[in-house]
């Protein structure tokens, strides 16, 4: 899957992932390939993603998901840390 993560000022991420967790706004939820299409609200929290290079996690200060086709873009408020 492509999971790319933006901000108002810049991409912070963009590669192949063969999972990411979100902390959504009714709840923790991962996406796997293959998933549903689904958009969502994301409250501030860890974001985490699995790459070739081994596991990757990030806080992010609210946002939204969009998940179509295998690939996930979050558009995040602010990324911290």
């Amino acid at each position: 899957m492509q999971l790319e993560i933006v901000t108002p000022d810049k991409r912070v991420f963009q590669g192949e992932v063969s999972e990411a967790s979100f902390p959504g706004a009714g709840g923790s939820f991962q996406v796997l390939a293959n998933h549903a299409p689904l958009v969502s609200a994301l409250a501030k929290g860890a974001v985490s993603f699995t790459t070739a290079e081994g596991k990757q996690s990030m806080i992010v200060d609210g946002g939204v998901v969009e998940v179509k086709d295998n690939v996930i873009v979050l558009l995040a408020e602010k990324v911290i840390g």
